[in-house]
């Protein structure tokens, strides 16, 4: 094993037990004390943080309140790491007792229609416990994930994601592998709010600005008469969570291919914005979501 998988299993390790044996109100101290320590310290992404929210809100939030968003934001993914390791091995009723489902019929209707369902999300709220609490509740699905640079880290992530008949297939390739598992009955589950290449997104509006979107969901529902189901997952206590689906999208076919894609994939937009302007403070402002328009501007001195 390399030097570096060793120190970043010892440190998962640490943070695993800290997670698994500390009260929950020491655990909220040390995470938002830590969470404010990465914030003074990571200049790199609170610089990407504070583009985009220049770029989404522009004068109509002060920086007082980007300041405390991108503060929040820290706090998330501590928090989320903290329920994550708790999820290491879970059974199903853990699961479900921490999440309290909204607008279920949605989910309902689209499998009493008979089509497959293709799920979409965004880095919002706690991701990682969406996936498992959805597989739990309503069966078996497949989501796309990129392997991380470090294999012990990787397989960690992976045991954790792919508990309660969920399989994770690599981005390369995964739209055939996605339609595979659909052909099998399984749903697909997609997050569909970062940044894509060039040839790889269309370009479409979020938050009033051109940013690449991938079409995967809209391609899928299109080639396998699929229906798109929204769901965000939010919390206010990091403790109990809710999963809310809206209502489903689908690719129209009474218009052209490229202009019915197109729409669909502004659809999937619009919705992850709706719920990211409702409550930004949970979403993942670290990635560089405007890079391809405003790559100029991450570029900046800091």
């Amino acid at each position: 094993m390399k030097m570096v998988d060793r120190v970043y299993l010892a440190a998962f390790k640490i943070f695993r037990w800290f997670a698994i044996n500390t009260p929950v109100k020491f655990q909220s101290i040390f995470i938002k004390a830590l969470a404010r320590l990465l914030y003074f310290a990571d200049r790199k992404h609170r610089h990407i943080a504070t583009v985009n929210l220049n770029l989404a809100f522009g004068d109509d939030m002060n920086q007082k309140e980007k300041d405390r968003i991108i503060k929040k934001c820290y706090e998330n993914l501590l928090f989320n790491l903290a329920d994550f390791v708790k999820n290491q091995g879970a059974n199903k009723g853990d699961i479900l007792k921490k999440v309290e489902f909204v607008n279920e019929k949605v989910v309902e209707d689209a499998k009493a229609s008979g089509k497959p369902i293709v799920y979409i999300t965004a880095h919002y709220g706690n991701w990682e416990l969406l996936p498992l609490a959805i597989a739990t509740k309503f069966g078996p699905l497949t989501g796309v994930g990129r392997p991380l640079d470090s294999k012990v880290m990787d397989e960690i992530l992976r045991a954790n994601r792919e508990q309660f008949d969920i399989r994770v297939v690599s981005k390369k390739g995964a739209l055939k592998e996605l339609m595979k598992d659909i052909k099998k009955g399984r749903s697909v589950g997609l997050l569909v709010d970062q940044n894509t290449a060039e040839n790889e997104g269309l370009l479409i509006e979020f938050f009033g600005k051109e940013a690449r979107h991938t079409p995967a969901a809209a391609l899928l529902a299109l080639r396998m008469n699929a229906v798109i189901v929204p769901a965000f997952i939010t919390t206010k206590d990091h403790q109990n969570f809710k999963i809310e689906f809206y209502p489903a999208i689908e690719v129209s076919k009474d218009k052209e291919k490229d202009e019915a894609i197109r729409e669909c994939v502004q659809a999937q937009a619009d919705i992850t914005e709706q719920i990211i302007r409702k409550k930004p403070d949970e979403w993942f402002w670290l990635h560089q979501r405007w890079k391809n328009r405003y790559e100029h501007l991450y570029r900046e001195k800091f």
